[in-house]
């Protein structure tokens, strides 16, 4: 699952995408192949944090399982 963070809070993709011209047709990320194609991916501190990707908008998104 995707989810955007800011400092202090955590967003549903949905709330910030769908103003974005490299979202999908529905409004989502455009993640494909296990990949953001609207960002790009951001190194990992730790092997236990999630991926995260930094988005064109400036936000950053994590891949949470």
């Amino acid at each position: 699952m995707l989810v955007i963070l800011t400092d202090d809070q955590i967003f549903a993709p949905e709330q910030v995408c769908q103003s974005c011209l490299l979202a999908s047709e529905s409004g989502q990320p455009r993640w494909q192949g296990g990949k953001l194609c609207c960002g790009e991916a951001v190194r990992q501190c730790t092997k236990h944090q999630p991926e995260q990707y930094k988005c064109v908008m400036g936000f950053r998104i994590a891949n949470i399982q």
